[in-house]
């Protein structure tokens, strides 16, 4: 006896339901959606100061180009992972995880500038969450 007996063969990467699988392709083209949207959202904010407006005495009230600075470099980001999803990267999903809910969180702060569409991206952002937490979804 050599002692390995005692010890399961290593498992090879286990097979991935179809579920799983179909999760991760959703989130990936979800992701991509989002950053396209963040992208778009953040360049209508540099470009046109006037496009947003807000109440007066909004507590976290910013220049509406610093908005559009935030959504583009999150959207960038969102589109970078959303690729990386479709190789099942493990840095991918962890990063998705990541900026959709950075994505999430800054939407919320939104909300009084463009609500009905901060609102969207907000359950979108979920939805994305939700998909690359089901079992099987990222690879570790």
């Amino acid at each position: 006896m050599t002692g390995s007996e005692n010890f399961p063969p290593p498992q090879r990467d286990r097979d991935v339901s179809g579920w799983a699988f179909g999760g991760i392709a959703f989130a990936g083209t979800i992701l991509i959606m989002i950053g396209a949207f963040q992208v778009i959202a953040g360049l209508v904010a540099i470009f046109d100061d006037n496009f947003y407006v807000v109440r007066a005495n909004y507590t976290f009230e910013l220049d509406t180009s610093a908005w559009g600075w935030i959504h583009l470099v999150i959207g960038l980001a969102l589109l970078f992972t959303g690729f990386g999803l479709f190789n099942r990267s493990a840095w991918a999903g962890v990063t998705a995880i990541a900026l959709a809910t950075l994505s999430a969180v800054a939407n919320f702060f939104f909300i009084p500038y463009y609500p009905f569409w901060s609102l969207l991206v907000i359950a979108l952002d979920v939805w994305v969450i939700w998909a690359l937490t089901r079992p099987g979804a990222i690879r570790t």
